[in-house]
């Protein structure tokens, strides 16, 4: 028998953007060794765009990372520069964190980190081509020639496939500005089957802030003190910025009407298709004609620059054009910026190619996590590097995959929203894309994955202990509280006046006088009938229990009906096109995209609910096959 020489690494990942270093850290984690390839050492993890980690429904990807096991939410505590719980005037389904980040104290605290951990190795280099191996692993080639061998391959390209930076009618090569671009790697996913896209977005400008008169403008603190993203930090000791807030105006949008022409956006340059949530302030002035003002955020990058984040100006319009239009805002009207606003376009791969793991369908033991998949966003990124990571690993253990689906988490929501429609253009969670968003709240997250991060590896024993005690004193209050009878005697009129309540004769429990919308838990231990329980958290948990029970019961029982759906699987070999009664529209949807179950099959669009029922039917015509089968063959023994 032929030697075949052992791979040099388990696990090789390309690229070092937020889904890179969450993959890295996952597959060394999971004992695998493991090599992070990246073009730029010094640009781990990077912000090319907003320093800022979190936001509406961003926020909740960031904590199920973390109560995974995962390390943007570690990395943001340390690093971040004002925190702010977002939406605080709404239910506890929509609130979210968001945090400002310290760009260059971000980079290098995740560049120390990872630098630190066992099994993981770090390396600067250029992969110019993958190759798939004979024994079913990759290898990749390096620009200098150097090829080195894998068992599992994971891509987290960012926008450096085949980056093109536009400034005005000008254009060149780029990742991101001042980094090459990967120009070869697309050719190797061309050959080896994969449909690619191109997608567009882009950034605004850099402001030096001594040219900037903040005097007259908006400030915006954050929360004191500042609320952490990790359920492991304790507090933030970092120092605290403000934020400031300014507008467009009129004059801002005559300027950028009148220079259209010079914009590659609207000059037929650009042929990606751009963010739609998050467009430039071209797109802002023609989609939004009625409106006077856009709003902007100026954020500092850090405690240590003096450099400034015009965040709601993104813009791909010439330097001079940018100055010019800047100049009307009032606070900029001297300003000098230090790096111009630019578009950038990039190569992906439409995301209906994979499977929920992230794994490519035909191709094995090869993940795309990231921007590569048509996502924006470094939290969207983080959340996918880190499942392709554990699901890499779990493929090299022999193990089952890691899958969640949309009741387990947002991270399981957006998972199911790439591979089963898929996305032309780039993808943004939002909290309306979560069905059960009662359920996936961003301050239950750890309740929801822990369990799993640790029967995984990536949780160790001090955490996971100190979880178990948090999680039975929410158990043991509520318990307690569903229990207790309330007689309304113990309070006395005035009381029952500032409540606006009469005496009742039926007792309730605590749980049903909590459950009113004037009670509050610091009100029960006001009148010395709230347990023995002083962690905020966990009072937070056993009031939104009590408050919101009956909608809580609601969504638990649609989840446990579309569980039955998910549960519901489809062979891996049907041929959906000869299946009578399927519309043609849907087998080649079908076809394409290979569902797991018939609930997944059901999300595809182009699949209506007459073709889910052709479905059930075909399956329940299949199973009672073999069993007509069976008995064919006992009468003919008899």
């Amino acid at each position: 028998m032929a030697h075949r020489p052992k791979p040099d690494y388990d696990v090789i990942v390309i690229g070092a953007g937020h889904a890179g270093c969450e993959a890295a850290y996952a597959g060394a984690r999971l004992g695998m060794k493991t090599l992070l390839v990246t073009i730029n050492l010094d640009a781990i993890a990077q912000m090319s765009c907003n320093p800022a980690i979190g936001g509406l429904a961003k926020g909740h990807l960031v904590r199920e990372i973390d109560a995974l096991g995962g390390i943007m939410a570690c990395a943001i505590d340390a690093t971040g520069i004002q925190f702010r719980m977002l939406n605080t005037g709404k239910g506890p389904a929509v609130r979210a964190l968001r945090a400002q980040a310290d760009k260059h104290a971000y980079s290098l605290w995740m560049k120390q980190l990872l630098e630190q951990i066992p099994n993981l190795n770090l390396r600067q280099a250029m992969v110019e081509h993958i190759h798939p191996t004979d024994v079913g692993g990759w290898e990749i080639e390096l620009q200098y020639a150097t090829r080195i061998s894998c068992r599992a391959l994971i891509l987290t390209t960012g926008t450096f496939l085949d980056g093109l930076i536009h400034i005005g009618l000008k254009s060149f090569p780029a990742g991101r500005a001042g980094e090459f671009s990967c120009d070869t790697l697309s050719s190797s996913l061309s050959r080896l089957g994969l449909e690619l896209g191109r997608l567009k977005t882009g950034t605004p400008a850099r402001l030096d802030a001594k040219t900037i008169d903040f005097s007259g403008l908006d400030l915006q603190r954050g929360d004191e003190p500042p609320p952490p993203f990790s359920f492991t930090t304790e507090r933030i000791n970092r120092p605290q910025v403000p934020c400031y807030i300014t507008y467009t105006n009129p004059e801002t949008h005559r300027i950028i009407r009148d220079n259209l022409d010079r914009s590659p956006l609207y000059g037929g340059k650009i042929v990606g298709i751009g963010p739609r949530y998050c467009p430039s302030i071209e797109d802002k002035v023609m989609r939004f004609a009625d409106k006077e003002r856009h709003q902007i955020f100026l954020e500092p990058e850090g405690l240590d620059t003096n450099e400034i984040y015009a965040n709601g100006i993104s813009s791909s319009l010439p330097e001079d054009v940018q100055i010019r239009f800047m100049r009307t805002i009032k606070g900029l009207e001297q300003v000098v910026p230090t790096r111009p606003a630019y578009a950038i376009e990039y190569t992906f791969v439409p995301p209906t190619q994979l499977g929920p793991t992230f794994e490519v369908k035909d191709l094995p033991s090869l993940f795309l996590a990231g921007q590569i998949n048509g996502t924006s966003g470094y939290e969207e990124a983080a959340a996918q590097g880190m499942v392709a990571g554990i699901n890499a690993a779990q493929k090299i253990k022999g193990e089952e995959p890691i899958v969640l689906t949309r009741a387990d988490a947002y991270i399981g929501v957006m998972i199911d929203d790439l591979v089963t429609k898929g996305t032309r253009e780039p993808y943004r969670m939002f909290t309306s894309r979560a069905e059960y968003r009662l359920l996936l709240r961003q301050d239950n997250a750890d309740l929801r994955l822990t369990e799993l991060g640790y029967k995984l590896g990536l949780i160790d024993s001090e955490r996971y202990s100190a979880f178990c005690r948090y999680r039975e004193q929410i158990e043991r209050e509520l318990e307690r509280l569903r229990s207790t009878p309330m007689k309304w005697s113990e309070l006395n009129e005035k009381t029952l006046e500032e409540l606006g309540l009469r005496m009742m004769e039926k007792s309730i429990t605590l749980a049903q006088f909590l459950a009113r919308p004037e009670v509050t838990y610091d009100y029960l231990v006001s009148l010395g009938l709230a347990g023995a329980l002083d962690n905020p958290r966990a009072i937070e948990q056993v009031t939104i229990a009590i408050k919101y029970a009956g909608y809580i019961v609601k969504q638990a029982d649609a989840i446990e009906q579309a569980k039955r759906l998910e549960q519901t699987l489809l062979p891996e070999d049907i041929d959906y096109a000869a299946i009578k009664g399927l519309r043609k529209e849907a087998a080649e949807k079908l076809n394409q995209i290979r569902p797991r179950s018939i609930g997944q099959a059901s999300r595809i669009s182009g699949v209506n609910p007459a073709d889910v029922t052709v479905l059930l039917i075909y399956l329940k015509t299949r199973s009672a096959k073999p069993a007509r089968a069976q008995s064919q063959k006992s009468k003919v023994r008899r």
